[in-house]
């Protein structure tokens, strides 16, 4: 992977005025006043990373959530308690203040260029189709963590009130918006050149990423919408991430850029986390090759913590130090991830150009040399009972293998837990039923109190603004 090194944003400030005169006379003619889109377009890659990448339990809960890891002494957050730490105020925050408002503002300096020659006309179409990609795959995230969310009247600065949109309403819209964007993009020309911290400009991968999205937003809606979803996975799987080591990685130069896990696990000082008995169990089970990858040993075996429950930190395995280098990278979305799901979608009987077990083995494969191994050691995986391809009960294969697949990718690990039910989780200890494991966030306290209407209006379309209120595609 190339690294790309950050942008550094300075935003400058606006200074305002009640006559024409005073405004003149604070202006500087002679240096810009407004930042460029390109630089306000890196800024929001920077947030979305970070907020994907991190751990920080104000931020981020979703590797805990996905119970890839648990907390050693302040276990609050792995008994979803997102209260306390108004969790879900500060996840809204950080998308529609940090990442969705910067490419709204990206997309308004960029309309106003007035390029003139053929190329760099190209050039503009491309970078705003790119940022429609990356709203989508924003407000995706915002879908997958609440339901209906504020849509179509959100971003604008006079209005703080904004209604929510149906989720359903919101996916078919993201879903139109992106055919538009990755069908419009030109692969002959260029976009946001070294301001682009994903792909460094390229549009041939901002293509494969947009087809990639499709694909994964489609498959959400399987269950509830069976022939959209059909229809968009079936256009879109030929032209999405089709070969190993392809995906969307920020790669992080280190220093006061570093990665927010090292940030949060090593930089700090702390030691808050460890893997969690649920994933390390099941790796043992199935003696996986990942396990040195995810893991380190404590003596001469991979011990996971009690999940939801006070863990001992030196008496249990640990993350692996490469995860928590100061340069790894967030992966946003990959061939591994879009493979699993075609895979899914072949075992729902769409026409995708392969076998549900061609795609389920592959990305088994694929995550296996990712993290280091061989094609040899996934064949002897792969050739187990417990992980061997079975039409029977393809949703626990899936399920399971994608969850260990997505592993640092909590949302994602959440998500196909949610869809597929699968793999078995573990019970915190402040709760009895399988049940009452969470399966969204409750609206930020902000909302009720500053958007009271639009609010009680949401929680009541939705069934009720409870942690355990399944969203609509969760019907299984």
């Amino acid at each position: 992977m190339k690294k790309i090194i950050f942008v550094l944003i300075v935003l400058a400030g606006f200074i305002t005025s009640c006559t024409k005169n005073f405004e003149d006379f604070n202006t500087d003619k002679k240096h810009a006043t407004e930042v460029p889109g390109d630089y306000l377009f890196a800024n929001a890659q920077k947030a979305l990373g970070d907020q994907i990448a991190s751990t920080n339990v104000n931020l981020n809960v979703f590797k805990l959530w996905a119970q890839y890891w648990t907390e050693t002494t302040y276990t609050d957050e792995a008994n979803y308690d997102i209260v306390t730490r108004t969790i879900a105020d500060l996840t809204f925050r950080t998308f529609y203040r940090d990442i969705l408002k910067d490419l709204v503002e990206a997309r308004r300096v960029i309309e106003a260029e007035a390029p003139i020659a053929e190329d760099d006309i190209a050039n503009k179409q491309n970078r705003l189709h790119i940022i429609t990609m990356l709203e989508a795959y924003s407000y995706n995230y915002l879908l997958e963590t609440f339901g209906d969310i504020p849509y179509s009247e959100a971003l604008n600065i006079e209005d703080y009130s904004p209604k929510y949109d149906d989720a359903k309403t919101v996916y078919l819209d993201l879903l139109a918006r992106l055919k538009d964007a990755t069908d419009g993009l030109s692969v002959d020309n260029g976009s946001f050149g070294a301001s682009d911290l994903f792909f460094g400009g390229d549009v041939a991968n901002w293509k494969k990423f947009g087809n990639s999205l499709r694909i994964k937003m489609a498959i959400t809606l399987a269950d509830v919408d069976e022939v959209t979803s059909q229809s968009v996975i079936e256009e879109a799987y030929a032209g999405a991430f089709n070969a190993r080591g392809e995906g969307a990685n920020m790669v992080y130069p280190g220093g006061s850029n570093s990665n927010p896990l090292y940030l949060d696990m090593v930089a700090s000082g702390r030691d808050d986390f460890v893997p969690a008995n649920t994933i390390v169990d099941i790796m043992n089970d199935l003696s996986d090759p990942r396990r040195d990858d995810y893991f380190f040993m404590n003596g001469d075996a991979y011990i996971g913590g009690n999940y939801g429950e006070s863990s001992p930190f030196g008496q249990l395995s640990h993350v692996a130090d490469p995860i928590l280098d100061p340069t790894y990278p967030v992966n946003l979305l990959d061939y591994v991830e879009v493979t699993f799901y075609l895979a899914e979608a072949a075992a729902r009987g769409f026409s995708v150009g392969g076998s549900a077990e061609e795609y389920y083995t592959e990305g088994i494969a694929a995550s296996i040399e990712y993290w280091g191994g061989t094609q040899e050691e996934a064949d002897e995986y792969i050739a187990q009972g417990d992980v061997a391809w079975s039409a029977a009960n393809w949703q626990e294969k899936i399920g399971t293998q994608a969850w260990l697949a997505f592993y640092t990718r909590g949302l994602e690990g959440y998500t196909i837990w949610r869809r597929l039910d699968y793999p078995i989780f573990n019970l915190a200890p402040t709760i009895d039923d399988y049940d009452l494991i969470p399966t969204r966030f409750t609206y930020p306290i902000n909302e009720q109190t500053l958007n009271a209407d639009n609010y009680a209006a949401a929680a009541s379309a939705i069934g009720g603004d409870e942690l355990t209120t399944k969203l609509f595609w969760d019907v299984n």
